[in-house]
């Protein structure tokens, strides 16, 4: 007979809800996880894993084109294999959904293909017909993409699950919505072939990133030949013989654009829906449910992690949230994710990749409080490293309190930029000052070397700049 009673169950498998079951049966408490559709969630099968992986296959193929530059003779002529790419891409996110599913069976967590619903009581009532029950519940159903009314999803406007798993590569393609998701996919498409123009409704792309380094990704794309629309939307759109023809606002000023292929990466909303959220005291908010610093919602026993609780939309603060609110649940010592110390990363061309305050949000908050900052910069052309890899274009940016020495923020815009900014990550949480930073040895020659110099850089001791 099935087990249907349980310390604690997870309702979603994704990378907050299968962490959260993993840590539950490391702490000794019984847990099953309930999903409706694949282990790893959207994130390992159709998010940030094979998004990645197409990346890289980009980022091959760019390799192989500029091999001459390098001293390789006879490989300036590759070209893409779609299907070979796309092909690999499922195969990577199919083996690490199976590597999910065997960490489930060895940390003994029971597992249910099913969706669940609320059904008071500390009960879950599954589709399949079994009814769960526990003391705890956690909600960590995830988000989808937001849907536009003037773009209807097809055959030829997409999501991001068309997006990766094309047939053939458009020949000209709109990407709605310049964030993370609609840079990726514009750098990828761009470098199969494709004629992409991205455009967003903000006045430039990658608005949640500090405003320098958003205009020189700006830059960097449009010398890719990625045409890029700002504080630009899509007002209707219409299909043709051959694709979709698009009216566009941008500023009062109307036009059309004919492409064979648009993708809509305009945002996401919470899987808030039949959950039996509507019989408890649960709170949603613009569609995500409303959790304090430890996960806990207005409804006792319940709780909520990942993008279903809301900004910012990350596969790694799921995970810390899950380890965070099964800790505290099970008596241990917990604390609140500081949102300043969550790095966030685009794995566009080039990748950007950042931690706390923006330097304009810096400036606000010192103006407020009566203090100063100080700003280091420096570019991977003084870099020893960048150069000898070709890729000496980038910067990375530092702010500081200039009375305390505490790492506002950090800014990084560079083809390994996701690499790096972990250095800064570590930083923020052990709480260093610029003393720390800049008395911390750095491997030669490195990229890292860079993060060195930008703090040195704040205080007006940089080396090679």
């Amino acid at each position: 007979m099935t087990k249907t009673t349980f310390d604690l169950v997870v309702v979603g498998g994704g990378p907050g809800g299968y962490v959260a079951a993993i840590r539950t049966a490391q702490l000794g408490m019984s847990v099953a996880l309930v999903e409706r559709a694949e282990l790893g969630g959207i994130c390992l099968n159709w998010g940030c894993i094979p998004t990645k992986a197409l990346l890289h296959s980009a980022t091959v193929l760019r390799a192989c084109r500029e091999a001459a530059h390098y001293g390789v003779a006879g490989a300036g002529e590759a070209r893409p294999d779609l299907a070979a790419m796309v092909a690999r891409s499922r195969k990577v996110a199919g083996r690490l959904g199976q590597g999910v599913s065997h960490l489930m069976k060895k940390n003994g967590v029971t597992v249910f293909a099913a969706s669940a619903k609320l059904a008071g009581g500390g009960r879950l009532a599954l589709d399949n017909g079994n009814t769960l029950s526990a003391k705890h519940i956690i909600l960590a159903t995830g988000a989808r993409a937001r849907e536009l009314p003037a773009l209807p999803l097809g055959e030829r406007i997409w999501a991001y699950r068309q997006a990766l798993v094309p047939a053939e590569i458009p020949k000209s393609l709109l990407v709605v919505g310049a964030g993370a998701i609609g840079a990726e996919f514009a750098s990828f498409y761009r470098a199969v072939g494709a004629e992409v123009t991205l455009i967003d409704m903000t006045a430039e792309i990658l608005p949640q990133e500090d405003a320098e380094i958003s205009a020189l990704a700006r830059k960097a794309f449009e010398k890719q030949g990625i045409r890029v629309l700002t504080q630009c939307a899509v007002t209707s759109s219409s299909l043709t013989a051959t694709g979709v023809k698009v009216a566009l606002d941008q500023q009062g000023k109307r036009s059309e654009l004919e492409v064979d292929r648009v993708i809509v990466a305009a945002g996401i909303v919470g899987n808030v829906e039949n959950l039996g959220l509507e019989q408890t005291r649960v709170k949603i908010e613009k569609t995500h449910i409303v959790t304090d610093g430890l996960c806990r919602t207005s409804e006792p026993g319940v709780y909520a992690i990942g993008d279903v609780a809301g900004a910012p939309w990350l596969a790694h603060k799921a995970s810390h949230e899950a380890v965070l609110c099964v800790e505290a649940i099970a008596g241990k010592p917990a604390h609140p994710i500081d949102p300043l110390r969550i790095p966030a990363c685009t794995y566009s061309y080039p990748q950007v990749a950042s931690i706390g305050m923006s330097e304009a949000r810096a400036r606000e908050h010192a103006a407020k409080t009566g203090g100063e900052i100080r700003v280091g910069k420096f570019t991977f052309a003084g870099n020893g490293k960048a150069i000898a890899m070709g890729e000496d274009q980038g910067l990375v940016k530092t702010v500081f309190d200039a009375k305390s020495g505490e790492l506002l923020g950090a800014h990084i815009i560079h083809p390994e930029a996701s690499e790096l900014i972990t250095g800064y990550g570590v930083a923020a949480s052990l709480e260093a000052t610029e003393e720390d930073l800049m008395h911390t040895v750095f491997a030669h020659p490195t990229l890292s070397e860079t993060l060195h110099e930008s703090v040195l850089s704040a205080f007006g001791r940089a080396l090679h700049a």
